[in-house]
């Protein structure tokens, strides 16, 4: 997960820059982008949360909060044997985590416990743990004692492993990097704290632990007794009270009836509203959101080689590539309107073609993150592209 916050933001930073060319390609701007520009435009990746590391689990891999705890998946693991060794139900478990018995974890993966664990690994009197197929002699020497009535106290509870952070249970359509977003954290934060792979893929119904932010001392995450289990809904408000009835309104009425006004003759129909919008470019969820100075643009989630489409007709004015050699496309549409496609390959197009709205472009590059970045400029200023989007 590691090569998203680097280039994804430098990459979206690179096409803005492509506006030098856009808005007129006849006055000599260098349409190569390299070294016309100043060095005016800053990339630099918006300021985050820092956050701190994931607290070490036991030897087990179990991590206590105070009101729930979770396993960490080591090398090799299994959902079965993480049960075998937190002493958890393994049906249980792999049902309440959305996997079966068999799935092959990866290393740091965490899952989470419907129903809290000893806090305290299984071991024999003196702290040697037992082998299976050898003769205990301290074992069996310690049944013997156990076999004498004794009055018994229990054993504390382990320490919980500092703050407490929110679980959130990944719903249809988010990804890390929505839900990063929603908590005002780093996609690398939320994949080292749920051992998410290079993909960072999610799944539905997954719980992760949303990192907990640096000079955090105290928890602050829901009571465990206000929240559901997961398919039991949440709980019913308390009604208002209905024993005092309303006050009784008198409506007023009117002096005279309204008379509305003819309607005006209309010499020419009425444009169409959605006339002249532009349609996307690929289809798939919204997976960085435009941030004026920040993003010029949005990320749309695609698999790679997916056909990159004209949002309106128009003609390709540029096609030029950022410091990794990659092909951005501009296309300039009527009323001074450019829009800009990146993270492409397999151009279809040349400088100067026209082309229809929906023609293919090219086709979303395979990399480390498959998505197309888009722009829609004003001239020289970038704008929302949303509400140029059906």
């Amino acid at each position: 997960m590691t090569i998203f916050a680097s280039k994804t933001p430098m990459r979206a930073m690179l096409c803005g820059t492509t506006l030098l060319a856009l808005s007129a390609c006849a006055d000599g701007f260098d349409l190569d982008l390299r070294g016309s520009t100043g060095n005016k435009f800053d990339t630099t990746t918006a300021a985050i949360n820092a956050t701190q590391d994931r607290p070490r689990p036991d030897e087990r891999g179990v991590i206590t909060y105070p009101n729930y705890q979770v396993a960490v998946a080591q090398r090799g693991d299994t959902v079965a044997s993480v049960a075998q060794r937190i002493g958890a139900d393994v049906t249980d478990l792999a049902r309440y985590n959305g996997l079966s018995p068999e799935t092959q974890l990866r290393q740091d993966e965490v899952l989470a416990l419907r129903n809290p664990v000893s806090n305290l690994p299984t071991a024999t009197s003196g702290g040697a743990t037992s082998t299976p197929g050898a003769v205990d002699i301290t074992a069996l020497a310690q049944g013997a004692i156990d076999s004498t009535p004794v009055s018994t106290s229990a054993l504390p509870a382990a320490s919980p492993a500092g703050p407490e952070p929110v679980r959130h249970r990944v719903a249809r359509g988010e990804t890390a990097f929505t839900i990063a977003r929603l908590y005002n954290v780093s996609v690398r934060s939320l994949a080292d704290w749920n051992g998410l792979g290079k993909e960072l893929s999610v799944r539905e119904g997954q719980y992760l632990l949303i990192p907990v932010a640096q000079g955090t001392a105290e928890p602050a995450p829901t009571p465990l007794a206000a929240t559901t289990n997961p398919g039991a809904g949440s709980p019913t408000p308390t009604p208002p009270s209905a024993v005092k009835p309303l006050p009784q309104e008198t409506p007023v009425v009117a002096a005279a009836p309204v008379v509305a006004p003819p309607a005006p003759v209309l010499e020419k129909p009425t444009k169409v509203a959605s006339e002249g919008r532009m349609a996307f470019p690929v289809q798939g969820p919204i997976i960085r959101e435009y941030a004026k100075g920040k993003n010029d643009g949005i990320g749309i989630g695609a698999s790679a080689g997916t056909s990159v489409k004209s949002a309106a007709a128009g003609t390709v004015a540029a096609i030029t590539e950022n410091t990794d050699n990659l092909p951005i496309i501009v296309v300039k549409h009527p009323d001074n309107l450019l829009t800009v496609y990146a993270n492409v390959d397999n151009l279809k197009v040349k400088k100067g073609d026209t082309v229809s709205r929906g023609q293919q472009l090219a086709s979303v590059r395979a990399g480390s993150s498959d998505f197309l970045h888009f722009e829609v400029r004003e001239g020289f200023d970038s704008v929302d592209p949303l509400p140029y989007l059906q």
